[in-house]
């Protein structure tokens, strides 16, 4: 069964999670307003990014051109041979001997974490995930690893809150033709990576940077008026909202609403007696979170931590710890459940 939402109810990282912990392997597909995204999942590792506005050859190919590894021509040339003979451009180029197969990596995983990142900007959107097998790159194998790029990608987007509003990954930016008279060394750098088609995330590749410094670089230029945004076209056009004046609410719809009050209040016993049902879910989803901060304690220190007190304080939904052993290269992490009593078939794991 296919795991499928809205981002506003269920956020990026609380799917990347559930994937990795599960060790999934199939396509998760997120739309936005201005991308769809597939990434591929083997054993709950990505191991492939496919962006509807940006192709993974011409992203590739420019970067490659930028760096003065290809000519244009020669480019070209490859991308012809790669439509005909339905091969991927990063291992047409390594087989002809162009490029080394650990540079092509390096850049392709960049690519991957780059258009990773960029969801845990988004506000609004659809996700789904669909078990189901995924092909084996065996030219060029990549797999990044989950949970480190969950944690990268939310430190970066806490370092982004300074210039959030301001640039995305992928946005363009074209020259004004203002000209500052001492201009910085980075600034100039970067500068010369801008002529409109690029985005961000491709800038980025090409300087060998990291995102934030040259996203600064980029938030500092736009501020003087030396670059501006282009305006990107949504993926899914915007419908206006019409929106009809409503009639002032008359006494006659009283004997309706007091009907409708009395069939709530019946529901109530109801409600309450699901009330667990809420509590599971939200106790599944705090342990899938404290089981990140474990992980992320021993990548910190190298080893998972004695207990818990160090990493969270909160009870589950029933008000009892939560039940964790550590056994030295593994660890067991639970709670007892409504029955307040562990080893019992309600347990949550």
């Amino acid at each position: 069964m296919a795991l499928e939402g809205s981002l506003k109810d269920f956020g990026f990282a609380d799917i990347l999670q559930l994937i990795f912990f599960q060790r999934k392997t199939g396509v998760l597909t997120i739309e936005g307003r201005l991308d769809k995204i597939r990434l591929l999942f083997i054993d709950g590792n990505i191991t492939g990014a496919e962006s509807k506005r940006r192709s993974e050859a011409n992203r590739l190919g420019k970067i490659l051109v930028k760096k003065g590894v290809l000519s244009e021509e020669l480019l070209q040339s490859i991308l012809q041979e790669q439509k005909n003979t339905n091969t991927k451009l990063g291992n047409l180029i390594v087989r002809k001997g162009i490029v080394e197969k650990a540079d092509i990596e390096e850049i392709l995983e960049n690519q991957i974490k780059e258009t990773v990142i960029q969801i845990f900007n988004w506000k609004d959107g659809t996700y789904e995930f669909t078990p189901t097998a995924v092909p084996v790159d065996k030219e060029i194998p990549l797999s990044i690893d989950t949970q480190h790029l969950l944690m990268e990608g939310l430190r970066i987007v806490d370092e982004w809150t300074t210039i959030e509003g301001k640039i995305t990954l992928d946005t363009v930016f074209m020259k004004t033709g203002i000209i500052e008279a001492e201009q910085p060394e980075e600034e100039r750098e970067i500068l010369e990576l801008i002529d409109g088609e690029n985005d961000v995330s491709t800038i980025i590749d090409i300087s060998g940077k990291d995102d934030y410094s040259v996203s600064k670089v980029l938030v500092s230029l736009l501020d003087k008026g030396i670059i501006a945004s282009k305006e990107a076209k949504p993926l899914i056009a915007v419908q206006p909202v019409i929106t009809e004046a409503k009639p002032p609410l008359s006494y006659t719809f009283l004997p309706l609403i007091v009907i409708i009050i009395a069939f709530v209040i019946s529901l109530l016993p109801v409600f309450t007696e699901s009330g667990d049902i809420l509590k599971n879910f939200i106790t599944s989803k705090d342990i899938n979170e404290l089981r990140l901060k474990i992980e992320a304690h021993k990548f910190s220190f190298g080893e998972y931590p004695a207990d818990l007190n160090s990493i969270i304080r909160k009870s589950d939904q029933w008000h009892q710890p939560y039940i964790y052993k550590n056994f030295g290269e593994y660890y067991t992490l639970s709670s007892s459940g409504p029955d307040k009593i562990s080893g019992t078939p309600d347990d949550i794991y």
